[in-house]
């Protein structure tokens, strides 16, 4: 496998992370998801995008982060939080998400905080299987629910 760059999001990234975005999120639509990463890109120091690139520039993955005044199983307040993490089909399982993860990590022990958050969907097994490979334990399991009112 060529070699992996973990590093910040440019600007200039905003293509490939967009593509990665739709894959991750599909039904949300592009004006939305740009709106996104302009907040994301106006603050870096405060909601932290890594990206990773490969050797020949390409980007196969991202993970955007930033922090919450708490998150669902942590003792702690406020806490970093994983917001959204992807990474190309040709590149998972081969230690590219955990390279995200402990980039996040590090900015989470950077700011002095002792606990990470995150979340899926009850049925992303992948992601489930992911998230407790790398050492996350599942603190609840919720379901959402909604009635239209007359």
């Amino acid at each position: 496998m060529s070699p992996i760059l973990i590093r910040r999001v440019y600007p200039e990234d905003r293509h490939e992370w967009l593509r990665m975005r739709m894959l991750l999120w599909p039904n949300h639509n592009d004006a939305e998801m740009l709106a996104e990463m302009d907040e994301f890109l106006s603050a870096p120091d405060a909601t932290p995008v890594f990206i990773a690139q490969r050797e020949n520039g390409k980007l196969g993955g991202f993970l955007e982060g930033g922090t919450r005044k708490y998150a669902d199983g942590c003792d702690t307040s406020p806490v970093g939080y994983i917001e959204g993490w992807y990474v190309d089909e040709d590149l998972r399982l081969i230690g590219i998400g955990r390279l995200l993860v402990n980039a996040m990590e590090d900015w989470v022990r950077h700011q002095s905080l002792t606990e990470i958050g995150s979340d899926t969907w009850l049925e992303n097994q992948p992601s489930i299987t992911a998230h407790q490979r790398l050492g996350f334990s599942i603190k609840e399991r919720l379901a959402h629910f909604a009635k239209k009112l007359d």
